[in-house]
């Protein structure tokens, strides 16, 4: 795997982590009065990194932030919340799955292709 993709990867793991942990906050406070939901950035900072290489890409961190589009007060759709999870976990099971490959591939090469 080359250098640029290694960082991207793992940097990609690291937003989705937060994400997922900004989401489960989210579902564990709808009912909290006042509670304004936590969003994770971390996408297009890594597509704007990506093209300098992988000490651009290993700056990036994900961004923590209250949704702007939501009032102070509004309900908090738990429907959302959870399609969100699952869209999470399926990225980055997506991503663990192709690291997975990058290794077998790897293990492959070393033992001569046995």
């Amino acid at each position: 795997m080359d250098p640029v993709s290694a960082v991207l990867i793992n940097r990609a793991l690291d937003g989705l982590t937060a994400r997922s942990m900004a989401t489960a906050q989210n579902i564990a406070n709808a009912n909290s009065p006042g509670y304004r939901p936590l969003r994770v950035t971390f996408e297009e900072a890594l597509r704007d990194a990506a093209p300098r290489g992988p000490a651009a890409l290993r700056q990036v961190a994900p961004r923590f932030e209250t949704d702007p589009a939501r009032e102070p007060g509004a309900e908090l759709r738990i429907d959302l919340e959870l399609a969100t999870a699952s869209e999470t976990a399926a990225r980055y099971a997506a991503l663990i799955d192709l690291m997975n490959r990058q290794v077998q591939l790897s293990r492959t090469l070393i033992r001569g292709g046995q």
